[in-house]
């Protein structure tokens, strides 16, 4: 019966078998292709062999059958984590709906053409520099917590963790346990290292693995595995294990380490030896300190010896000689500022007197003053018969003038000055006797 190939619609689909031999005649066109991956899966059941290929870069995964006859022509020692090419036939079963890839031909992939790719991704990075020193971070000097990645039960997990306890009790791990070889190893050791380098408790994170040949050991030369160790802020410590070829992650690691026991002593310091050093270090600071204050000892010793410092008298002799010339200088001048402070006064007296009025009265002159108060200066201040007072060089006197017109002078007619009327003191000899005459009245 003829199955009817129009173009299928709602209303007049395929039948799921029409579909299914399109799909089958479709993939039968592709013929047989190379393609290469790593056996993630191997089952043989009844001579035939039935597996899973994986890439080798991304997670992609197709199913492959070695029929009975085919797997005579292929190697003997393939296993599951072998990585290989094959050439497949795609075959699409219409019966199931299951797509498999029939092996006609598998071998394993050839050295040169491995060490080819790893050699190219090992340029890339080396230009993108994540193998500059520069960018390796220091370890701790004693880390609190180590993040160990390694096998579950494994002997490296074991040569770490004994190796460090050995050398310094007191440190702690945290173990991620993870595939290190096999179709899981890449993503679980990069998940891992993802994990530890977030916990901020861990001060360096060890990845370690006991050796292996060199297809064991490509997952840590992946790239995605690579540049998560290279954007880890802990640093990274690599401790594969493989001299003879070193895998990619040795060297963006900030450390390598030859093996597992290697990386321990080289993340955790020897709690011995480190004591033996800090005694050598006393040691030598006491004798440095004891050679440093002997030196001083006999430095401040051979300035004490000195004239100037073996007796402290001389400084209170020689400042007590200079203070003995200062109170001596001070006295001289002392004596001749109140010398020169003296004649002053003198000087200043004798102006003094010569200005003095009381010498002027002594010299023989008189003033002669009214009742009020006032200083009579001229005849005409004078009315009538008026009280006067007269003041001497010595003394007083009282008594009246009258005024008899001004002679040429100012004087009176006789060129007398006025007589006074009597005294109430002593005369100029001292004797108090009457100075004006038997009437004690005189006249201007």
């Amino acid at each position: 019966m003829a199955i009817e190939q129009g173009p299928p619609t709602a209303e007049d689909p395929w039948p799921v078998a029409l579909l299914g031999a399109k799909l089958r005649d479709w993939i039968d066109r592709l013929g047989v292709a190379w393609v290469e991956g790593e056996i993630t899966q191997w089952n043989v059941a009844g001579g035939n062999v039935y597996g899973k290929l994986k890439d080798v870069d991304v997670d992609a995964t197709v199913s492959f059958s070695i029929w009975s006859s085919v797997r005579s022509r292929v190697p003997a020692d393939l296993k599951q984590g072998a990585r290989v090419v094959a050439a497949v036939k795609p075959n699409y079963w219409v019966k199931g709906g299951s797509l498999t890839m029939q092996v006609v031909e598998m071998k394993h992939v050839g050295l040169g053409d491995l060490l080819e790719r790893l050699e190219r991704l090992r340029r890339a990075l080396a230009e993108e520099g994540l193998f500059d020193p520069s960018r390796k971070k220091r370890l701790p000097f004693l880390p609190h917590r180590i993040g160990l990645v390694t096998g579950k039960d494994s002997d490296a997990e074991k040569d770490v963790k004994r190796n460090a306890q050995l050398r310094w009790p007191q440190v702690e791990f945290r173990t991620v346990h993870t595939a290190v070889q096999g179709d899981r190893a890449v993503a679980e050791v990069t998940a891992a290292i993802q994990e530890l380098d977030a916990d901020p408790e861990v001060d360096v994170i060890i990845v370690a693995r006991g050796g292996g040949d060199f297809q064991n050991l490509l997952g840590f030369s992946d790239e995605g595995l690579v540049r998560a160790a290279a954007a880890a802020t802990t640093p990274i410590v690599s401790a594969i294990g493989h001299e003879a070829d070193r895998p990619i992650l040795d060297e963006v690691a900030d450390l390598r380490a030859s093996t597992p026991t290697d990386a321990a002593k080289r993340v955790v310091p020897d709690v011995a030896e480190e004591l033996a050093n800090v005694r050598q270090a006393r040691a030598r600071l006491g004798l440095r300190l004891s050679h440093t204050l002997s030196v001083e000892a006999d430095r401040i010793a051979a300035l004490r010896s000195r004239p100037a410092l073996a007796s402290t008298a001389w400084l209170v002799d020689s400042r007590a000689e200079e203070v003995a010339r200062d109170l001596s200088r001070a006295r001289e001048l002392l004596d001749r500022r109140i010398e020169r402070s003296h004649s002053e006064v003198g000087h200043l007296t004798g102006r003094l007197r010569a200005l003095s009025p009381r010498d002027t009265l002594r010299r023989g002159y008189a003033i002669v003053q009214t009742s009020s108060g006032s200083v009579v200066r001229g005849a005409d201040d004078l009315d009538g018969a008026t009280p006067v007072h007269v003041t001497l060089g010595t003394g007083t006197a009282v008594g009246t003038l009258e005024a008899d017109g001004p002679g040429p002078d100012g004087s009176g007619p006789d060129g007398s000055g006025p007589r006074g009327a009597g005294t109430d003191g002593p005369g100029s000899d001292g004797s108090g006797a009457d100075a004006s005459g038997p009437t004690g009245s005189g006249s201007a």
